[in-house]
């Protein structure tokens, strides 16, 4: 059994075991990606070496998870920090008719997943080499986004600053994470308690080896009004 047939089983297995039924041509989608991670993840740091025998797990299965919780209506997202392209690549495989941009500042990362996305023919994201504060990613984006997605790359009070001049009149932020969240989402309700019309934290249990969460990985939702 090749590498990808694998990936496509565990995914098989850890979809279908969460009653969640993407069709097989997504799962063949997610399971390619996995494969071209691993190839990449050779010359550029794209994932823990530790967390290359979980890739679907971890990676793969955890950025799909997410889309069980979107909100109605969203159509334009932007992950921030996106690092291989979580979990944007697998965000946009298993919702086809959503647009989003991918950024990073790191070079050598967004030009992999420039690579990924190419091959993967995903015709609804685009990659950026950029910081999201940048001036000049602020007036390309500006009130461009209906929802913010990001896993774990800084704290709620910075993605707040940084989604704010980005977001549509009403969106969300979903932000996959792990930890204590009460007193990073205090200090952030401290500055900008005025956007935030509701938050919901999602505990991202699933089985069959994290049924308990024991794995502590939580979504937080935040819909914002400007």
């Amino acid at each position: 059994m090749d590498l990808q047939e694998q990936y496509l089983r565990e995914l098989k297995s850890f979809f279908w075991e969460n009653s969640f039924s993407p069709d097989v041509y997504q799962l063949e989608r997610l399971a390619h990606f996995a494969s071209m991670i691993i190839e990449k993840n050779e010359a550029v740091n794209l994932i823990s070496r530790k967390d290359v025998k979980n890739i679907i797990e971890n990676h793969i299965f955890l950025s799909a998870l997410i889309s069980e919780y979107l909100p109605d209506k969203v159509n334009r997202f932007l992950d921030i920090g996106t690092g291989g392209g979580f979990p944007g690549i697998p965000l946009a495989i298993t919702n086809p008719m959503m647009r989003g941009v991918l950024v990073d500042s790191t070079a050598k990362k967004t030009e992999a997943v420039k690579d990924f996305v190419y091959r993967l023919r995903l015709s609804n994201v685009i990659v950026e080499n950029s910081r999201v504060e940048d001036e000049a990613f602020v007036s390309k984006y500006k009130d461009t986004f209906d929802l913010i997605v990001s896993r774990a790359t800084v704290p709620l009070i910075i993605l707040f600053r940084y989604a704010i001049p980005l977001i549509k009149e009403k969106a969300y932020i979903m932000a996959i994470k792990g930890g204590d969240l009460e007193k990073e989402f205090k200090l952030a309700e401290t500055k900008y308690k005025s956007y935030i019309k509701k938050s919901t934290t999602f505990e991202l249990s699933y089985k069959p080896t994290n049924a308990r969460n024991e794995k502590g990985k939580k979504l937080i939702m935040l819909e914002l009004s400007k």
